[in-house]
């Protein structure tokens, strides 16, 4: 016998995405894609001089080509990753390393 399926027996695709225990990798794969390409927007004073690369356990990968924006960058990682958190409104990222 065929079941009979109601309305309220779909769930969107979106709470599946949010709240079901095997989207769990795929849910941190989505968010550290936003934080890479959030970037230049968080960020637009520093498009011309990094470029965000990857997040990899709550680690931002930044290319900078220059030595000495790197070491000003380095300075003020804790406040790009404070910034970067804030847009979030989660802890994300708890550490910056330059490429």
């Amino acid at each position: 016998m065929a079941r009979q399926h109601t309305r309220s027996s779909f769930r969107t695709l979106d709470d599946l995405l949010k709240n079901e225990n095997e989207f769990s990798n795929l849910r941190e794969s989505l968010k550290n894609y936003d934080i890479v390409d959030e970037f230049e927007k968080i960020f637009p004073e520093l498009k011309m001089i990094a470029q965000a690369v990857r997040v990899d356990k709550q680690i931002l990968f930044l290319r900078v080509e220059n030595s000495v924006w790197k070491s000003e960058l380095n300075f003020k990682k804790n406040l790009i990753a404070d910034k970067i958190n804030k847009h979030f409104n989660q802890q994300i990222i708890k550490s910056i390393r330059f490429l």
